[in-house]
């Protein structure tokens, strides 16, 4: 089932990080000051990144390396917990997809604004714009049944990014924007208050953590690219490097070119008659609608495995064999036998899903909790997603306290608590849970350190949604 490759995967997974949050950069270093803004944004890489890494190393120690998911770790750290962990993903996921909708109600109208259209004509019309938004780009691509079939919309979608950047450098080195009395922080912090306000564009700026399985399970040894864990290490150094400077350009220049007349949203502060600003503002809408299908995958999966666990619940079966495995090895009949089921599956119910046995096997010698995704499933979940998200959207024309709480509960959660979490309970040599070498000791305790950053994240920026009135 294997067939990413470390490019593609690095595309993708670049794509989930970079979304409309980039245009927030600048004003988050006005709020912190230039140095500590900087600061911030290397430090969120940093944590950001090692729950990335401690995902991958425990698909390596469970060896469930095309078969991993929140859901299979879960069975083997907090079974019961399962549901709360894929229905916060799902909620999460949906949420910001729904958002992306809303940027494409709110963007397009004034594009046409831009363009002389009459206020009275059909085409200023948000739901009109989100309706063939949906109609020809996100529909058709939230049915793709792999992530690797994304990456060609994600190179796009990057390019829109790019143009971005150009059109901050371009603008700064131009030296075309009038700013009166222009003020700049140049070192901060500004106040606690300030930072705790602010703290949720960075927080959330890296969050992809949802989709990074997904890109395990595609991955295949490659001579030349090496192992699924090697290549996996590749695609989150270079996502998570390349964001990064991609912040750090838009957040400096951005915020050197207004000071601190800077608004959270650095797009609308060039002008609308501009051509260049007209062709940007266009390319953050089709960013954003080439993003929701990667919202949409991850949530699907989710949705699924809160379905079964609801409709099954955790089954466990003794696995009929003399002897016990060591550690988290699996039997090669266990393994021909997994393989016969996803055959039979294809065969039969044309199952389909980027994870096409999602289990996990732990060291009591229990089988995989098999999760299957049939096609007809699938259509049934992606549609139900597809079509609330556009009802959602057209409803309603600002959800940003609401991301706000889902994203300080999901985004925390997926991003620092689970992945600390299952680094810390299952991250161990095969057959000796006695002995680490030094790496593993601090990938093991690294990720107990990484959850309760979680937390204090999660507590701080619930408090600042509830008390600042901070937005996600």
């Amino acid at each position: 089932m294997g067939r990413a490759t470390v490019k593609s995967g690095t595309i993708n997974l670049l794509n989930t990080i970079i979304g409309a949050g980039i245009l927030a950069m600048p004003y988050g270093l006005k709020s912190n000051g230039l140095l500590f803004g900087c600061i911030l944004i290397f430090w969120s890489s940093l944590t950001s990144s090692f729950g990335l890494y401690l995902q991958n190393k425990v698909a390596k120690y469970t060896q469930q390396q095309g078969a991993v998911s929140y859901f299979s770790l879960a069975q083997l750290t907090y079974p019961q917990l399962s549901i709360v962990f894929d229905s916060a993903i799902s909620i999460k996921c949906f949420g910001v997809g729904v958002s992306y909708l809303v940027v494409i109600g709110d963007l397009m109208p004034k594009i046409m604004e831009s363009l002389n259209v009459s206020t009275n004509s059909y085409f200023m019309e948000r739901n009109l714009w989100i309706t063939i938004f949906m109609v020809f780009i996100v529909v058709p691509l939230s049915y793709l049944k792999k992530l690797d079939s994304l990456k060609y919309t994600s190179v796009v979608a990057l390019f829109s990014v790019v143009y971005l950047i150009c059109l901050v450098i371009e603008h700064y080195v131009a030296n075309d924007i009038p700013t009166d009395g222009k003020k700049v922080d140049w070192f901060g912090p500004i106040s606690v208050k300030s930072t705790l306000s602010s703290f949720p564009i960075f927080v959330f700026a890296y969050t992809c953590h949802q989709n990074m399985f997904a890109i395990i399970n595609e991955l295949k040894p490659s001579e030349t690219e090496g192992s699924q864990t090697r290549q996996s290490n590749l695609i989150i150094r270079n996502a998570i490097s390349t964001a990064a400077a991609s912040y750090l350009i838009v957040g400096i220049i951005g915020y050197l070119t207004f000071g601190n007349a800077v608004n959270g949203n650095i797009i609308t502060m060039y002008p609308k008659d501009s051509i260049s600003s007209l062709i940007g503002r266009l390319c953050i809408v089709i960013m954003v609608s080439l993003s929701f299908p990667l919202q949409c995958h991850p949530c699907r999966g989710s949705v699924n495995h809160v379905f079964h666990f609801i409709t099954q619940g955790v089954q466990e079966s003794k696995i009929r064999h003399s002897g016990q495995r060591e550690g988290y090895s699996a039997l090669s009949s266990d393994i021909e036998s997994l393989e016969s089921l996803a055959s039979d599956s294809i065969q039969d119910e044309s199952f389909v899903s980027t994870t096409p046995m999602e289990g996990a096997q732990d060291t009591d010698g229990h089988d995989p909790i098999i999760v299957p995704l049939t096609s007809r499933r699938f259509y049934i979940i992606t549609t139900i997603i597809v079509l609330a998200s556009y009802l959602v959207a057209i409803t309603v024309t600002s959800l940003e306290h609401v991301l706000a709480f889902v994203g300080s509960t999901g985004s925390t959660s997926i991003s620092f608590i689970l992945p600390g979490v299952f680094g810390y309970m299952l991250i161990k040599p095969l057959g000796d849970a006695t002995s680490l070498n030094s790496l593993e000791r601090f990938c093991k305790y690294g990720g107990l350190a990484l959850a309760v950053w979680g937390v204090i994240v999660m507590i701080v920026c619930l408090s600042a949604t509830i008390f600042l009135g901070a937005k996600h």
